[in-house]
Order: structure tokens, then C-alpha cells, then sequence
């Protein structure tokens, strides 16, 4: 095994001088700077590689017409490529005794600081190959017309995959490509962190304030059937009278049709030893909101309807009018609906005037990208997550840090972490 020294302005240009001696055989063994750059005299870095002969492979002359047919991109990721092949291959296990002996003369040649630029070179490599594999995204996204530079192909297919609506994605990487700097584009991590970023602050919050001594809040729960919002209403209802708060919490219901609604809630609120109230028609929820006024809080439960269902939308909104007190409207959805299905459910509910947006069943889905579009599209603050079943636990306040970690690693992540 013999040891071959190259020196070169550049790592590159002494890879490359180290290929022509020595052919592809020859192995990697370290890359460093010997020379810092000055103002009188350029850089000089050093390439060690290593062959199993002792004579040095002859290089094949390339013919003018191969290097016509070569391009100046196909030749760096050749380049790359024949590189991330020969440091893998130290590797590797099937290599292991073979390049024992490499091993050996590196550990006992090459000093600490050395290995760390090694192993920083890797690292970089390993980005631009990443980078450079990227170029060969699927073509299918030209075709829609959506052009994306290379450099950010992999962000694109994480939005796209997480749900993310087409043009929504196209829009904020357009905003992305006009205020971010060149030099951080490099960096396939670093576009990552500041794509991540850019969404946060995409995402409207409704941070949860306490109750004025002297105020009142109501909140109506609205959506479509199966969402939750029982459930959702009953772990606010826990939150602000026993774990987070000591309000005085009453609650009403409006959903005297479903079987068993009614009986459900009032378990609950017994339970918890809440007042409760059932309401069948306007008159009933005057004077249900009457009979609550001494509470700090009073939570409305309403009966779960297609979003198409229009009469019971309008009677929802009767109930609105005729309370003469300001209510919060919270509509309910689930993270696991297709985007198309909430973008129609917001439509239709919106007549309700919504003023927030509470996200259910995170522990169902794994993909957030439609409920990130919803508020892209709505501009609707978001104000609490149900992250599961559990009664009173599974319940937390709105954030845009968790919900884009969701996004981008799952909500499975979120719990094991």
C-alpha cells in the first residue's frame, strides 16, 4: 500500500490531480490546508490518497470528443460521486480488513485537528451530493409549472408531502427565494431552519389571556359532526374551573338531537360539579345565559351538522342573535380532514362569523400541511390543540412552534421526544 501526496490552490483542483496520476482506484485518505490564502500568495491544500500497488495507475486519455460530450455539471458530480464512493468505502464492512491498514496510517500519521477537518470535508460532501441528487426531483413538478430552484427541491417535497396546498407552497417559497440571503442557500439544513421559521411566523395565535374579575366570557364550540367537540369542550371546561383556572365555569348545550349528547355532557359537568344547562330553543338560551350570569366562564355546546346542512347553520346563528352578549366562536376541526373538506367546512360555518380556530385529533394523522393551509388561506387565529382522548389532559393552547415541528416531523415525533 503506497501513500500519494497532491497539492493544488484548491481541494477540488487536487482531487483532481490525484484522479489523473492515480485512476479511480486510488483511495481518499485525507484533505487539509497547508497554506492560508493571503494577499501575496493563494491557498495550497494537500490530498493524500492511497493505492494497493506501488505503481501508480496510468490515466487514460480522454478523447476530444468525450470531453465535448461531458458537461461541466455531469463532470463535478462524477467527480462527487467517485469520491463519496471511495470514503464510504472505509467505511463499509465488507472493507474493513482491506483498508486496515489505511486505517492504521491514519490514525498514527494525521493529528487530531486533522481528523476534524477531515470529517468536517465529509460532512460538506455529503451535503453537496445531497444537494446535487436533488437536481433529479420529479420532473411531474415542472409540468405544473411550479420552478424551483435545486437547492430547495427537498424543502418542496416535504411541504408537498406534509399537504401543503400546491400554490400555497409556490407563494411562500416565491417569498422565501426574494428575502433570504445567497449565502445561506448553500446549505440544505440551513434552508430547512429557514423555511421552518418563515411558516412560524405565517401562523396567527390567539394567546389565552385570564378573565377580568369583573367580565364574563362565552365561548360557542361550532363544526361538524364527529369532530370532538364535546370532548374539546369538557377539557376546557377542566382547564379553566380545576387545573389551569379556578373559574366558575357553567356549561349549555344546544345538542338536544343527538342521542345520548345531552346525558354526555352532563356526566361530565357533574363530575366536575359545573352547572348545567340544555337548551331546545332561543327563549331557553336567554334564559340559560341568565341563570349562568354569577360564572366567570360559560362554554356552548352545539349540535355537530354538515357543513352543507344550511337550516342548521342559520338556527346557530338565530341562537347568536338573540343572546344580545358578545360570544367567541370557536369552529372545531380535525387535523385528519382533507384540506379541500376544511377549506368547505370554513366556508359554510364562517356565516357563524368564527372568530378562532381549535385543531382536534392530532394523535390521528401524520401529516399537518392541510391544517397549516387552512390558516395560510383563513388568516384565523388558531387558539387550542386536542392532542389525543384523554379527558382533561389532552388539550393545550395553540402554538406555531408545535404545530410546524408536526409538520415537518410528525406528531408521533413530538411524543416520543
Amino acid at each position: 500500500m503506497k501513500l500519494y501526496t497532491f497539492t493544488a490552490p484548491t481541494p477540488a483542483q487536487a482531487l483532481k490531480k490525484a484522479q489523473r496520476a492515480c485512476g479511480e482506484e486510488a483511495l481518499v485518505v485525507s484533505t487539509k490546508q497547508v497554506r492560508k490564502k493571503t494577499l501575496v500568495q493563494e491557498g495550497l491544500y494537500e490530498v493524500v490518497v492511497a493505492l494497493k500497488s506501488a505503481k501508480k495507475n496510468e490515466q487514460k486519455t480522454q478523447t476530444k470528443k468525450e470531453k465535448k460530450d461531458i458537461g461541466f455539471d455531469d463532470e463535478i458530480l462524477l467527480n462527487i460521486s467517485k469520491t463519496a464512493r471511495q470514503l464510504s468505502n472505509l467505511q463499509s464492512d465488507q472493507n474493513r480488513n482491506q483498508n486496515a491498514d489505511i486505517v492504521k496510517t491514519i490514525k498514527n500519521e494525521i493529528k487530531e485537528d486533522e481528523y476534524k477537518l477531515l470529517k468536517n470535508d465529509i460532512a460538506l460532501l455529503s451535503d453537496k451530493i445531497k444537494l446535487l441528487q436533488t437536481m433529479l426531483w420529479d420532473e411531474k413538478n415542472n409540468s405544473r409549472g411550479v420552478e424551483i430552484p435545486p437547492e430547495f427541491a427537498e424543502i418542496y417535497d416535504i411541504a408537498q408531502k406534509s399537504g401543503i396546498n400546491s400554490e400555497h407552497i409556490k407563494a411562500i417559497l416565491e417569498e422565501t427565494l426574494a428575502h433570504m440571503p445567497l449565502h445561506m442557500r448553500q446549505n440544505s439544513s440551513t434552508i430547512k431552519r429557514y423555511f421552518q421559521v418563515l411558516l412560524k411566523k405565517l401562523i396567527p395565535v390567539r394567546i389565552e389571556k385570564e378573565i377580568p374579575k369583573s367580565g364574563q366570557k362565552i365561548m360557542m364550540l361550532v363544526g361538524s359532526t364527529g369532530v370532538g367537540k364535546t370532548t374539546t369542550l369538557a377539557k376546557l371546561a377542566a382547564r379553566y374551573s380545576l387545573l389551569q383556572y379556578r373559574y366558575k365555569v357553567g356549561i349549555i348545550t344546544l345538542d338536544t338531537y343527538r342521542i345520548g349528547a345531552v346525558e354526555q355532557l352532563f356526566q361530565y359537568a357533574q363530575m366536575m360539579k359545573l352547572p348545567f344547562e340544555d337548551v331546545i330553543d332561543t327563549e331557553d338560551f336567554k334564559k340559560a345565559l341568565a341563570n349562568l350570569s354569577y360564572c366567570d366562564l360559560i362554554l356552548i355546546d352545539t349540535v355537530g351538522s354538515s357543513q352543507h346542512d344550511r337550516k342548521k347553520i342559520e338556527k346557530l346563528a338565530s341562537f347568536l342573535e338573540q343572546s344580545n352578549r358578545p360570544i367567541d366562536v370557536s369552529l372545531v376541526v380535525s387535523a385528519s380532514a382533507k384540506y379541500s373538506d376544511l377549506k368547505d367546512t370554513y366556508e359554510n360555518f364562517s356565516y357563524l362569523d368564527i372568530d378562532t380556530l381549535i385543531v382536534t385529533k392530532f394523535d390521528e394523522t401524520s401529516n399537518f400541511g392541510n391544517i397549516f393551509s387552512l390558516i395560510y388561506e383563513t388568516q384565523k387565529p388558531l387558539s387550542y390543540f386536542s392532542t389525543g382522548q384523554e379527558v382533561p389532559d389532552d388539550i393545550e393552547t395553540a402554538n406555531s412552534d408545535f404545530l410546524i415541528e408536526c409538520l415537518f416531523e410528525g406528531f408521533a415525533h413530538k411524543v416520543d421526544a
